[in-house]
């Protein structure tokens, strides 16, 4: 009876495993063998300098001698600041790829391997932009790891994830691929990384580890987690294997990054923007301010231009452009599509290199005629030194907003700068009012701003 017992329970294991395997799912434990001995953990040292712990009050000299030792300063002595991190080696004489943030202010960088060997690490080169370092270790024929096209990776792919989540070393944590793209600005307000999403268990100490597809390649590196409570919530984000590829040939032949740069501020185009611009639907990046001296500043482009392709991407959302424009090698011609008044049309442009890294307004006497005109807007001329400050050839300062009139409408606030109504610009009270006057009623049109020095688009209809 147990002998039966038994063999029932043999078959009934059997049976699980191929249906297992049947059902589509991966099966990991091999993949995690193959790739493990190329991931790295990363500890990190930071020294502090000595410094006084607090300062003299001023009139010492009239303090008790036996109180002036309660106000001499201390010296608090050095300490070290631990951290960690995960990495993999991309090369088997000893390149190391991690974030930027892991290494950054650290003054010794220890590498261990699965097998336990350490290896004490000297920083290549590192590119805060990208949120990327490049490492390197003296040691000979160590394994490595191969990077995927991750232009072939799609939505609901398996990947997995190796790294030191808390301190837990060589972790694995599997999940699917979320979505591709994702823009998400930096503390710098930049957007050069388009994020794969995935909604894999990344936590603290993951940060630098790499992103595998089901073939051992990788496809990503871990960079960021989405989280209110500090750990994994299924919304990580890691780097594309294209982007980090380009960023470690340029951290080994110069030590930095070298970027394409445009030179313009830019916003997305929400339905009415899209129908004020004569597109039928949303898309592209709507360019509200060119920098002076800039690539785009020599071409043809202008403030009013909807930008739909750069060179051979398209650009669906406004964060697609910077994406498209930092890939692209500095000197590079470029062909751009872009939509003015509803006419597409082909601009070249010369690619630059991206470097390294209150408002006034002016009181004048109130204009007792005006009473806000068909926009329901009191405006004044601009103050010489707000237009210098902001980089503005001109444009007018709104003074006050009439309750329930289409620039209230169209969320436009005192102290507002309008640089652009309709299709028109705007460098004078006088011209303002010359504009303002031949707009079309009920149609959606696109008036232009400045608020708080920052360029904007939006609508603006005028119903009569």
């Amino acid at each position: 009876m147990i002998k039966q017992l038994l063999v029932a329970i043999t078959l009934l294991f059997a049976l699980t495993a191929q249906a297992v395997a049947y059902s589509g799912l991966p099966e990991f434990t091999r993949l995690i063998e193959e790739v493990s001995p190329a991931v790295v953990k990363i500890n990190t040292v930071e020294k502090t300098k000595q410094r006084n712990s607090m300062r003299l009050p001023q009139g010492q000299q009239q303090i008790p001698d036996i109180f002036r030792h309660l106000f001499e300063p201390r010296r608090m002595p050095e300490r070290n600041v631990h951290s960690m991190g995960s990495g993999f080696i991309v090369s088997s004489d000893g390149y190391i790829l991690t974030n930027n943030h892991v290494i950054e202010g650290a003054d010794e960088i220890q590498v261990r391997l699965t097998d336990r060997r350490e290896f004490k690490a000297e920083v290549v080169g590192t590119d805060p932009r990208s949120d990327l370092a490049l490492l390197k270790v003296d040691g000979k024929n160590l394994p490595k790891l191969t990077f995927a096209d991750d232009k072939k990776l799609k939505v609901g792919e398996w990947v997995l994830a190796i790294g030191s989540p808390f301190g837990l070393d060589f972790s694995a944590s599997a999940g699917i691929v979320s979505a591709i793209g994702r823009s998400i600005p930096s503390e710098r307000n930049e957007n050069y990384v388009p994020f794969i999403q995935t909604d894999v268990a990344i936590n603290p100490g993951n940060s630098g580890g790499p992103l595998f597809n089901l073939d051992g390649e990788v496809v990503g590196i871990n960079s960021q987690i989405y989280t209110r409570s500090g750990g994994s919530i299924g919304l990580s984000f890691a780097i594309p294997s294209s982007l980090a590829q380009n960023v470690i040939v340029q951290l080994k032949d110069k030590g930095r990054v070298d970027r394409g740069w445009l030179g313009v501020v830019i916003q997305e185009v929400d339905k009415d923007l899209a129908k004020s611009f004569g597109l039928n639907k949303p898309m592209g990046a709507l360019v509200t301010q060119i920098v002076e001296g800039s690539p785009a500043a020599d071409s043809k482009l202008k403030v009013g231009d909807v930008i739909v392709r750069f060179g051979k991407a398209d650009i669906q959302v406004s964060g697609d452009l910077p994406h498209a424009v930092g890939t692209v090698a500095p000197g590079t011609e470029v062909i751009m599509e872009v939509v003015r008044q509803g006419i597409k049309k082909k601009i070249s442009v010369e690619v630059g290199r991206l470097s390294g890294e209150d408002d006034g307004v002016a009181a004048t006497e109130e204009d007792p005629k005006d009473s806000g005109g068909r926009l329901g807007l009191v405006v004044e001329p601009l103050d010489k030194q707000m237009q210098k400050n902001w980089q503005l050839s001109g444009g007018v300062v709104v003074r006050q907003v009439l309750e329930g009139s289409a620039g209230a409408r169209a969320g436009i606030l005192p102290g507002d700068v309008i640089a652009q109504l309709g299709f028109n610009g705007v460098d004078s009270v006088e011209t303002y009012r010359k504009v303002e006057q031949a707009l079309p009623a009920n149609s959606l049109l696109p008036i232009r701003f400045f608020r708080r020095g920052r360029p904007a688009f939006r609508t603006i209809t005028i119903e009569e």
